[in-house]
């Protein structure tokens, strides 16, 4: 069967057409969506991708889903080709995800790294996406870097002395050999690719969600089913890992203050728990003396993550760095009015398109950004209906999936 062109075709150096092959190098993939939005936003992108007619194979390690995967062999997902290789667990002193190293993903770069058009690399931090630029570099192969919101000053002064130290050995000359860095936000690109004095072609192409999928959402009242506590309250809703970036101390001491003036409010948060972090958060509830007015549910997805966005009344993520903010992005596609920081890669784009209250992450900024809108319908629906527009003009995957592949196609002829 021959695989049809779609946005996939390309012309070789002989005037023919052929299928692009490209190689995507990530350090954890679907479906450890544990690991946050890039997991999601990269899977989205391959699935469009690869149903349009992209020969994409995807090279990634078994971190975090070690009992569900066959290693070192072809496997769909979702229509998307994917290998997973086995790492040694030695380096987790490194972190939660430890540094990945694997010769067996080593060694099929080496392998193979010549039958694909273009290397697509996906973060930096660990063995994978590190010696799969070093492949590039020896094999003459062109290859696109995207940090994913690592190089952001404030992230880089987090255990500055390794992280300078892992830069300058490792990642500076691959970063700067890269056909070009791709950053999913204005504000990203601006801060980070000046910071690092990088001197290559760079670009921004938002992540991406398929907004058909929000487009139909359960009704309101199911979400109260599922937690009767929350029947007849306004729903004030965290959704993310529950972690130090995500501004968590200063949403709970605001809620705080919103719970004492609007008695019929409830904070629900959504997602997992990264490092027993959420016990601080449980501590800083008790002390605010605010315990049943606060559900944790962990992490939910399919339809009940839907039924947390349907069932919510405002959207919150104070978070004090994330380089895009996917749940900020399907906040929006469901029609939910929102307050982020400006820390959150997105707020240009919200700020923009007036789609939500942009606030600074501090207690009374957030304090303030809740309150706006829990008093006034008429600015929570305009932030709604604006939110919605936005998800759909600037976030759907079939549009990013486009941008991604003229850049792809642009790169395989860089060479």
């Amino acid at each position: 069967m021959v695989p049809k062109m779609g946005f996939g075709g390309i012309k070789k150096m002989d005037g023919k057409e052929s299928i692009m092959k490209l190689l995507v190098v990530i350090p954890s993939y679907w479906p450890a969506t544990q690991f946050g939005g890039t997991i999601f936003s990269s899977h989205n992108l391959n699935k469009v991708l690869a149903r349009e007619g992209v020969d994409l194979t995807v090279y990634t390690t078994n971190v975090g889903i070690e009992d569900k995967v066959t290693l070192d062999s072809e496997t769909i997902v979702d229509g998307v080709k994917v290998r997973y290789f086995g790492f040694n667990k030695f380096f987790e002193f490194f972190g939660g995800t430890g540094w990945q190293f694997s010769l067996p993903l080593a060694n099929t770069l080496k392998k193979n790294i010549d039958n694909f058009d273009v290397v697509h690399i996906i973060s930096l931090w660990n063995y994978p996406t590190t010696i799969a630029a070093h492949y590039c570099q020896k094999h003459n192969k062109p290859y696109i870097i995207s940090p994913r919101g690592i190089f952001y000053p404030y992230t880089m002064a987090k255990k500055a002395w390794k992280k300078w130290l892992y830069y300058n050995l490792f990642i500076k000359n691959n970063l700067r050999s890269a056909s070009s860095v791709h950053y999913t936000t204005k504000d990203e690109a601006r801060q980070c690719h000046a910071f690092l004095r990088l001197k290559n072609r760079h670009i921004v192409i938002p992540n991406g969600i398929d907004t058909r999928e929000f487009a139909v959402l359960p009704p309101k009242n199911e979400l109260a089913e599922l937690f009767p506590v929350l029947r007849n309250k306004k729903v004030i809703l965290f959704l993310g890992r529950i972690n130090w970036k995500k501004g968590l101390d200063i949403l709970i001491k605001a809620f705080a203050r919103i719970s004492r003036e609007n008695k019929d409010t409830h904070l629900l948060i959504v997602g997992n728990d990264e490092g027993d972090y959420r016990k601080k958060v449980e501590g800083w509830i008790r002390e605010c003396g605010i315990p049943d007015k606060v559900t944790f549910t962990g992490e939910l997805s399919g339809v009940d993550r839907l039924r947390a966005y349907s069932g919510s009344d405002i959207f919150v993520l104070p978070s004090y760095s994330e380089n895009f903010g996917m749940t900020v992005v399907e906040a929006m596609a469901c029609g939910l009015p929102i307050v982020i920081s400006d820390k959150v890669g997105v707020y240009e784009e919200v700020r923009e398109g007036k789609a939500g209250i942009v606030v600074k992450t501090d207690t009374d900024s957030v304090y303030r950004g809740i309150a706006e809108l829990l008093g006034n319908a008429s600015a929570m629906k305009t932030c709604a209906e604006n939110g919605k527009k936005l998800a759909k003009e600037l976030y759907d995957i079939e549009k990013v999936a486009s941008s991604m592949m003229d850049l792809y196609k642009t790169t395989a002829k860089s060479l």
